[in-house]
């Protein structure tokens, strides 16, 4: 949800996070604070690319951490009029995705960051997280 962002801005250097989860890019440094970077394309089944300084990082909040996504581009934000349609409403047990909402343009697709890593994903990035000092 976009009260879950908390800002964008350009890419910055990853560093590599040993023993994370393939869906975890590496970490960067915010304001003195370790984010674990996610890969949203490697989540998303889309095709792998290497992310460079014209990609961009959305900075969001999940239950747990700070989180930093790779995006390719943010062209803007929206906030929906209408009321999103639950996405189970359209396929039952879409991953990743929470809802959607029709636009006159198009659709956009809410996902819910808390939902991007599985029990098990999070329990290795937690441990990758301890052993990396953050």
């Amino acid at each position: 949800m976009l009260s879950d962002v908390e800002r964008v801005f350009p890419m910055v250097e990853i560093t590599r996070l040993p023993k994370a989860p393939d869906i975890v890019l590496g970490i960067i440094n915010v304001h003195g604070s370790l984010v674990p970077v996610f890969d949203i394309r490697r989540r998303f089944g889309c095709s792998e690319r290497e992310y460079g300084v014209s990609d961009q990082l959305i900075l969001a909040r999940t239950k747990k951490r700070r989180v930093a996504l790779a995006v390719d581009t943010v062209q803007g934000v929206v906030e929906p009029t209408g009321k999103p349609v639950d996405a189970g409403e359209i396929l039952p047990n879409l991953p990743y995705v929470q809802g959607i909402v029709k636009l006159p343009d198009g659709l956009i697709l809410i996902h819910d960051p808390d939902t991007f890593l599985s029990f098990e994903e999070e329990a290795a990035l937690d441990t990758a997280l301890s052993a990396g000092g953050g």
